[in-house]
C-alpha cells in the first residue's frame, strides 16, 4: 500500500513576524514535488498561525505545536482543539519529547490529547521516542511501544494520525540515528501496530523520523522502506528544508 511521503517542519519557539514572512516567501517560491508525491506541513508558534496560514501556498498546510486535552474553559495559557478547528488549522503536533520532558506530559495525557484532537476533526502528528539512557539500556522498543500503546488504547481510527519517531538523543544535538537505526525502530513500530491494531493500520499509517534531519542526510534516511517522511526541527527554518522536501523523490523512484 502506497504511503504518501510526509514532511513536517516544527519551528518550535522561534521567529518574529519578519522572519516568519521570510520563511514563508522562501517556501512559496520553492520548486518541490507535487502534492500527490509529498505532503508538506509547517508548524509555527501559535501567534503566527493566522499569518502563515493566510500567506502560505495552498499545497502546503499548517500545524499547531500543541493543544489542550479537552474542551476550552478556565485553562489559562492553553489553546483548545476547537479553536484550532475554528481557525482552519488542520494539523497539530502532540506528545513532542520537549513537552514530555519539560512539562511532564505522561503517555496517558498524550493519548488523551490525541483522542480529543481527533474527535474535533484535527489531524495529529503524534511523537514517540526514547532518551539516550533508555537506548543504552536496550529499552528503545519498550519505550516507544508504551508511548504508542497509550495512543492506540484511545484511538480506533488511525486515518488522521502520523506517527513521528524522534529519538530524544538526536533532537537538536546534531546526532542522527543512522538509517539502519531509524529503519529498525520504524519496522518495530509497524510490527507493533500490526499485532495490536490491525494489518491495515500497520500498512497505511505513516511513520516519520525526526532528529537532526538535514539536507545532507535526508535522502539516505528517505530510502529506508519504513521511513515515510520527516519531522524537521532546526533545518525547517532554513532554505535546506526545500532539499528535505525533495527527498520524497527517493520514494517516488524506488
Amino acid at each position: 500500500m502506497g504511503r504518501k511521503f510526509f514532511v513536517g517542519g516544527n519551528w518550535k519557539c522561534n521567529g518574529t513576524t519578519e522572519e516568519v514572512k521570510k520563511i514563508v516567501s522562501t517556501l512559496n517560491a520553492a520548486q518541490v514535488p507535487s502534492s500527490d508525491v509529498v505532503e508538506v506541513v509547517v508548524s509555527p508558534p501559535f501567534v503566527f498561525l493566522p499569518v502563515v496560514k493566510s500567506e502560505l501556498r495552498a499545497d502546503f498546510h499548517v500545524a499547531a505545536q500543541n493543544c489542550w486535552v479537552k474542551k476550552g474553559g478556565a485553562f489559562t495559557g492553553e489553546v483548545s482543539a476547537e479553536m484550532l478547528a475554528n481557525l482552519g488549522v488542520p494539523w497539530v503536533i502532540l506528545g513532542h519529547s520537549e513537552r514530555r520532558a519539560l512539562l511532564n506530559e505522561s503517555n496517558e495525557f498524550v493519548g488523551d490529547k490525541v483522542a480529543y484532537a481527533l474527535s474535533q476533526g484535527l489531524k495529529v502528528i503524534a511523537c514517540v521516542g526514547e532518551t539516550l539512557e533508555q537506548r543504552e539500556a536496550g529499552s528503545t522498543m519498550d519505550v516507544v511501544a508504551a508511548q504508542t500503546k497509550a495512543i492506540a488504547e484511545r484511538v480506533s481510527n488511525w486515518a488522521n494520525v502520523v506517527l513521528a519517531y524522534e529519538p530524544v538523543w538526536a533532537i537538536g544535538t546534531g546526532k542522527v540515528a543512522t538509517p539502519a537505526q531509524a529503519q529498525e525502530v520504524h519496522d518495530g513500530l509497524r510490527k507493533w501496530l500490526q499485532a495490536n491494531t490491525s494489518t491495515e493500520v500497520a500498512a497505511s499509517t505513516r511513520i516519520i523520523y525526526g532528529g537532526s534531519v538535514n539536507g545532507a542526510n535526508c535522502k539516505e534516511l528517505a530510502g529506508q522502506p519504513d521511513v515515510d517522511g520527516f519531522l524537521v526541527g532546526g533545518a525547517s527554518l532554513k532554505p535546506e528544508f526545500i532539499d528535505i522536501i525533495k527527498a520524497a523523490e527517493v520514494k517516488k523512484s524506488s
